[in-house]
């Protein structure tokens, strides 16, 4: 019985077979402006053109809001890579973004992050 055309393209030593620039097809920038706490989300509507097997992929990841981070861990890809595969799918109306809510405090406040450090001792 042959194998399941996904799992062509992996292999159990080296992992992925395809390297991370044909999947973007040498794309290393993407057209829309992401960071790794940027939020995704599907719009329901469906491309209009074939994008291809890995822009279905991320795209199933979609249907909840997700991060770019998490997407990338998913799909087992550079970051940078599923920027231009979310970038495509922006383009064609398929996901929508929005940038991560910012917190009331200071990111850089020090009792902020002494609480946060004192936090996670305990826990230990």
């Amino acid at each position: 019985m042959p194998e399941p055309e996904e799992n062509l393209w992996l292999d159990d030593a080296a992992g992925r077979l395809v390297r991370p620039y044909t999947v973007s097809n040498g794309r290393t920038r993407p057209t829309a402006d992401f960071n790794l706490l940027t939020m995704v989300r599907s719009t329901g509507t469906k491309p209009q053109s074939y994008l291809g097997p890995d822009h279905a992929q991320v795209l199933s990841l979609c249907d909840g809001p997700m991060t770019v981070a998490e997407i990338a861990a998913h799909v087992r890809l550079p970051a940078v890579v599923t920027k231009v595969l979310l970038s495509d799918l922006v383009d064609c109306g398929a996901v929508t973004t929005r940038a991560p809510m910012q917190m009331g405090a200071d990111p850089t406040d020090r009792g902020l992050l002494e609480a946060v450090l004192h936090g996670l001792r305990k826990r230990l």
